[in-house]
């Protein structure tokens, strides 16, 4: 039997789903809630609220056909003698927690507290350099319209994202994929959704010379920028250059995205020793974390991701708005559907969430624990050559059940710092 949802994007830019049942016997096609293409092209946009339900409907469906009902919640009773029990297991340092539920593959890296920055030796950390770097952030005299900033979809209001489900790029054109944080980003072995860039500096260098997003290069750096006597100066005296090209660009843009770091979090706190700090349902969301739920598998370590690439079944394998992922870079057939593992730290100020920017924190937990949905038997029309992508096997049905959810949904919480607010800075006049 394969059960698997379907997802088609509307013309809102909007999602619609359905449980599709395949290989059932004496299925009857008729019955089966498959939106096609061309349904989905005509239909009314849903609203967020039924979005929401949508996905509820669908998760459920799902494990009941997987054999996976919600366990048995608690009683008060229960849930009290529970928490006591946590506070005991928890309340030390994190070496000293109970063993975490992993699979045999997955290395156990702890959650923790960031570490000092890393610097690569072809980009050592200078503040003068980083305050320059901040300046061109912010400065959409760096796009080839003059309009668009790393700012514009990079805003540290909204987590240092932009709260889209898809970023706009050159001349309001509507990108591919949901613009991921800069916060920590300098903690990351790649970047980008399917990791094509191995540092800071390269996607910087990417994204300014892409015709689709900053449409930028060094014929206007040097056209534009050195006419600008405040940039003009302060590039002479971090690099000792006259005229700056995307090089330069990109170094002090990347010196300036590694001093963008998370602040200490509640959660921080309590792995600092402070035990008051997690109340007891945000404390069963820490263990359940680490354990029923499995997000530890993959969201591991200070940065909370193992910065590896799964494929969790977002694909839209074979149909309209497919995305391959990482195949794209290294056509393999492994990393068909594949996306670099998010970091969760400050996971509620970043939403919406998944490449696609479809989905708010309580649909990605619902689906999470109905096992994600399945590719099924559909072939690509768009890629011939790609293999039909396999879900990881670290995906899996839970069975959790309503206070399971809102334990992991309150625990998630704890990990994003308090809101900080950053004033653009001045930019130098000219041009």
């Amino acid at each position: 039997m394969i059960v698997r949802v379907n997802f088609a994007r509307l013309s809102s830019g909007l999602l619609i789903a359905g449980l599709v049942s395949g290989g059932l016997a004496g299925a009857d096609p008729a019955q089966r809630l498959e939106t096609t293409s061309a349904q989905a092209a005509s239909a009314e946009a849903p609203t967020a609220s039924s979005a929401t339900a949508a996905v509820r409907v669908v998760a459920q469906r799902v494990s009941r056909r997987l054999g996976l009902p919600p366990r048995e919640p608690m009683s008060a009773a229960e849930r009290s003698a529970y928490f006591a029990e946590l506070r005991e297991l928890y309340q030390r340092p994190s070496a000293e927690w109970p063993a975490p539920t992993l699979d045999a593959e997955v290395e156990h890296r702890e959650l923790g507290l960031l570490p000092p920055m890393e610097h690569p030796a072809a980009n050592p950390p200078d503040a003068e350099k980083a305050a320059l770097g901040k300046l061109l952030f912010y400065d959409p005299r760096l796009s080839g319209s003059g309009q668009i900033a790393c700012a514009s979809c990079h805003d540290p209001d909204l987590g240092w994202g932009d709260g889209r489900t898809v970023s706009f790029g050159h001349n309001r054109r509507e990108l591919a994929r949901n613009a991921p944080s800069v916060l920590n980003s300098g903690y990351r072995t790649t970047m980008f959704w399917d990791g094509r860039a191995p540092s800071l500096e390269q996607q910087a260098k990417d994204v300014l010379a892409n015709a689709d997003e900053m449409h930028s290069g060094d014929e206007l750096f040097i056209g534009r920028l050195a006419g600008i006597p405040g940039y003009v100066d302060q590039f002479r005296k971090v690099f000792g250059i006259e005229q700056p090209t995307i090089e330069e660009v990109a170094l002090a843009l990347a010196a300036f995205e590694r001093t963008v770091v998370s602040s200490q979090t509640r959660f921080d706190s309590f792995v600092k020793g402070n035990y008051r700090k997690l109340s007891d349902e945000e404390l069963s969301g820490l263990h359940l974390f680490r354990t029923d739920a499995r997000c530890l598998n993959c969201h591991n370590g200070p940065v909370m991701t193992d910065d590896k690439f799964h494929n969790i079944g977002l694909s839209m394998y074979g149909r309209p708005f497919e995305d391959l992922g990482r195949f794209k870079q290294t056509g393999l057939a492994e990393d068909v559907g594949a996306f670099r593992t998010p970091s969760l730290r400050d996971i509620t100020r970043t939403e919406p969430y998944m490449h696609n920017g479809l989905f708010d924190m309580d649909e990605v937990l619902r689906l999470y624990n109905a096992g994600m949905p399945s590719d099924g038997l559909r072939t690509s029309s768009l890629n011939a050559d790609a293999p039909r992508p396999i879900k990881s096997p670290l995906v899996k049905p839970l069975g959790l059940n309503e206070q399971d959810l809102g334990d992991l949904a309150a625990f998630l919480a704890t990990l994003s710092e308090p809101h900080r607010r950053f004033r653009p800075p001045q930019l130098p006049k000219g041009l």
